[in-house]
């Protein structure tokens, strides 16, 4: 009887007995500085190494080292991860190794470019389904060949300016705290709180209006809702939320580029919530 194919992404993990090459790109270049995580490390050689060689690294593998990393990272590696993960779990390691990187860091993702063929494929030794496709990542690529290709991603508040760019989400002041990013989305809490974790969440093209976003746009924004809830909670701790979004100047939009408002509630910040978003007709709140 054929196995369920259900992804078994930690099969592919190798026992090295030398480093990655993209590993040993990131040293041969000296691109690992400070507090460094190795994301997604498999059975750990590459970490292991390196923190013998007086590197500051930890390692994190969702199968193989379980503990998840606490603080933020100068230096944050994801080798080879991506290819054999499903888009909602990619989507899931952007979005960590953002929340993860320090303000000032970097992050370098390496992906397969050898791949034939995408989707499932049946394990030879272990008869168990894994998953590989070819990944395209809108960030610096440093290196790429027939073999792999080498990606560089800083925080979009980070990036390089466009000259005589005015909107103040597309050059997104650097003060601001960045929660996570996907390749198209980008959460941060906001320079002027409604209350304690009030968060935004915007795609990265320049865009209006919500209704013009493409579906992978308003799927990945919903995506990334759901994570910014969680780190919310976390630090925040508030009793309920407000999730709007402005569109229109009827709607009372006065920055046009689409943004979600995620903005935390708590007893007693109002004398009666009863009403929530039917506030914006002040009239209307109350039924």
């Amino acid at each position: 009887m054929e196995p369920e194919k259900i992804n078994h992404p930690y099969l592919t993990a190798i026992k090295r007995t030398d480093f990655s090459v993209p590993t040993r790109y990131l040293m041969q270049h000296n691109l690992l500085r400070g507090k460094i995580l190795d994301f997604g490390c498999g059975f750990g050689f590459d970490t292991d190494e390196l923190r013998k060689q007086g590197f500051d690294i930890i390692g994190y593998d969702y199968y193989y080292r379980p503990d998840f990393p606490e603080g933020k990272f100068d230096t944050i590696f994801c080798n080879y991860v991506l290819n054999v993960l499903e888009p909602y779990a990619q989507a899931e390691v952007l979005m960590n190794v953002a929340n993860l990187l320090s303000p000032k860091g970097a992050a370098y993702f390496s992906v397969r470019r050898d791949l034939t063929e995408e989707g499932f494929r049946l394990h030879a030794i272990h008869k168990q389904y894994t998953y590989q496709c070819n990944v395209k990542l809108p960030y610096k690529s440093l290196v790429a060949n027939k073999s792999y290709e080498l990606y560089q991603y800083n925080h979009f508040n980070k990036l390089p300016r466009v000259e005589g760019e005015k909107c103040p989400f597309c050059r997104l002041s650097r003060r601001v705290e960045i929660i996570c990013e996907t390749a198209t989305c980008v959460a941060f809490y906001d320079g002027y709180p409604v209350s304690p974790g009030h968060a935004l969440i915007i795609p990265k093209r320049h865009v209006a209006s919500y209704f013009d976003l493409t579906n992978h746009e308003r799927e990945a924004m919903n995506v990334v809702l759901q994570y910014v809830k969680q780190k919310v909670d976390e630090r925040f701790h508030p009793d309920g939320y407000n999730v709007g979004i402005n569109i229109g100047v009827a709607a009372g939009q006065s920055v046009f580029h689409c943004h979600m408002h995620v903005i935390p509630r708590y007893k007693g910040d109002v004398p009666n919530p009863k009403g929530g978003v039917r506030g914006v007709i002040p009239g209307k709140q109350k039924y």
